[in-house]
C-alpha cells in the first residue's frame, strides 16, 4: 500500500487502546484464516495486485472472485438473483423518477446502512446539493441522523423539489446501473465501491469509518476514480465537488478512468477466460470439491 498514511489505515486498527473491541475482533478473524482452506475476496487481481501478491506468504490459498455482481449477472437462475442482502426495505419509486431524466444527469446520494452524521452535516449536505444546481436522487434512512430523526429544512424542500427526489432505500446495483446517474455521492464502503466500478461510476467520497476510509484512498489516489470530501462538511466544498464531478473536467477524467476498470472487471469475470472467473473455478475444483485430508489431531 505504497504512499498510505496513517489518516487511510482502517479506523478499526489505528486504535491506540488495546482492548479495543474491534480491533481484537479483527486480530481474532485473522488467526483464523490461517486454520481456512481457502480465502475469498471480492475483488479482482487487476484492481489490487500488489496487495494480494503480499499475502499469500501469510495465508492460505486466495481466490480473487470479483467483482460479484459481474458474476452474479451470468446465473440463469433469476430466483438467486433476487437474492438480496438489503436491510432496508426498497422503494422502487426512484428508478421511475431516473427514467425521466437524460443520460449522466443524475446525482446519486447513498452513505450506506450503517453510517450516520450529525443534524448539521446533514444540513450542509442538503445545502450543498441545492447550491450545486444538480438534480439528485438521495437516500435518507430514517437513522441516518445521530439520536434523531433525519429531517431536512423546508425551504430546501421547497427549493429543490422540481430536481431532486429522496426516498429511504433503494436497489443500489440498478440505480447505479441506469443511465441517467453520473456520479455517486457515497460512504466508500466496499460493496459501493465494488457496485461503483463494476457500472463505470465515478464518486465522492466521505468516508465514516472502518474500511471505508482505506477504500476513500484507493478511489482518489490508486484507481482515479473519485475525490474526497473532507470530513468537516462545508455546503460550499459540497458544492464545489458536485458541480466539478458532473460539469468539471476533473469529473470527465474521473468517469473516464471508471469506466477503464469496468472493462478491466468485466475482463476479469469473462467466462472461460477471465481471472476471477478461473480462480472461482479452481475453487470448486480443488478445495469444495476435493476429498478432505485427515487431522490426526480432531
Amino acid at each position: 500500500m505504497e504512499g498510505i498514511t496513517l489518516k487511510y489505515i482502517p479506523s478499526f486498527v489505528r486504535t491506540t487502546n488495546p482492548g479495543d473491541i474491534m480491533l481484537n475482533f479483527v486480530q481474532t478473524m485473522t488467526d483464523r484464516f490461517h486454520r481456512a482452506s481457502a480465502v475469498l475476496f471480492n475483488t479482482f487481481s487487476a484492481l489490487e495486485q500488489p496487495v494480494l501478491s503480499a499475502l499469500p506468504t501469510h495465508f492460505p490459498p486466495l481466490y480473487p472472485i470479483g467483482p460479484l455482481p459481474l458474476l452474479l449477472n451470468q446465473l440463469p437462475d433469476d430466483e438467486i438473483k433476487s437474492l438480496g442482502s438489503n436491510l432496508w426495505k426498497e422503494d422502487p419509486a426512484c428508478l421511475e423518477w431516473l427514467d425521466s431524466k437524460h443520460p449522466n444527469s443524475v446525482v446519486y446520494v447513498n452513505f450506506g446502512s450503517i453510517a450516520v452524521m450529525s443534524p448539521s452535516q446533514l444540513v450542509e449536505f442538503a445545502w450543498g446539493l441545492a447550491d450545486s444546481g444538480q438534480q439528485f436522487l438521495w437516500i435518507v434512512r430514517p437513522d441516518l441522523v445521530t439520536g434523531d430523526a433525519a429531517v431536512l429544512p423546508s425551504d430546501f424542500m421547497a427549493e429543490t423539489a422540481d430536481r431532486g427526489i429522496l426516498v429511504p432505500w433503494c436497489d443500489q446495483e440498478r440505480v447505479l446501473s441506469h443511465p441517467a446517474v453520473g456520479g455517486f455521492l457515497t460512504h466508500s464502503g466496499w460493496n459501493s465501491t465494488v457496485e461503483s466500478i463494476v457500472n463505470a461510476v465515478a464518486v465522492i467520497s466521505w468516508p465514516f469509518f472502518a474500511e471505508q476510509q482505506t477504500n476513500c484512498w484507493y478511489c482518489c489516489e490508486k484507481w482515479g476514480i473519485g475525490i474526497e470530501i473532507d470530513s468537516e462538511v462545508k455546503r460550499g466544498a459540497v458544492e464545489k465537488q458536485v458541480r466539478e464531478l458532473m460539469e468539471g473536467e476533473k469529473g470527465k477524467e474521473l468517469r473516464s478512468r471508471a469506466m477503464k476498470w469496468k472493462w478491466l472487471a468485466e475482463e476479469a469475470t469473462a467466462t472461460a477466460t477471465g481471472s476471477s472467473y478461473l480462480n472461482l473455478e479452481d475453487l470448486i475444483n480443488n478445495v469444495l470439491l476435493s476429498t478432505p485430508k485427515k487431522n490426526s489431531s480432531n
